[in-house]
């Protein structure tokens, strides 16, 4: 198993999709999560981000930079949230181009390389199953 590097014409088993606002304490561990998955297939990364106001945008700008065959960002110049628009579905469920699609929020991560591989694998074997999800702990900042 590899970490793909996606090339425009492949087309990605699963799309990551992550949103995101002010997370910069959160951020980078949920995108080194997804550059971590080994898999047998091309995934590719759509990263929200609602108009941060802190380094998330910085953040998530230099990891595009470095891997801009994967992480694809959308940048908003307004918060779309507190207009009561659904950014999910518009602008990042609506650009996946995957057969599944697989959420992480900016202020979480996966620790398994093999998550993506694990669900995709049971999901092909049981094609009845059209939603798949795992244990999550959850940690406070005051902890």
């Amino acid at each position: 198993m590899k970490q793909f590097n996606l090339i425009e014409s492949e087309q990605p088993l699963v799309s990551i999709c992550c949103i995101t606002y002010n997370q910069e304490k959160f951020i980078r561990d949920a995108i080194e999560g997804f550059l971590m998955q080994k898999t047998k297939f091309p995934i590719e990364v759509i990263i929200h981000d609602d108009a941060s106001t802190d380094k998330t945008t910085d953040i998530i700008r230099e990891y595009q930079s470095a891997h801009p065959d994967l992480i694809r960002a959308i940048y908003q110049s307004e918060n779309q949230f507190s207009k009561g628009l659904d950014q999910a579905l518009k602008h990042v469920y609506g650009g996946a181009r995957g057969k599944y699609i697989a959420l992480c929020e900016g202020d979480d991560y996966w620790t398994d390389p093999l998550k993506l591989q694990k669900q995709v694998d049971f999901m092909e074997a049981h094609p009845e199953c059209t939603i798949c999800f795992h244990q999550t702990l959850a940690k406070y900042e005051d902890e």
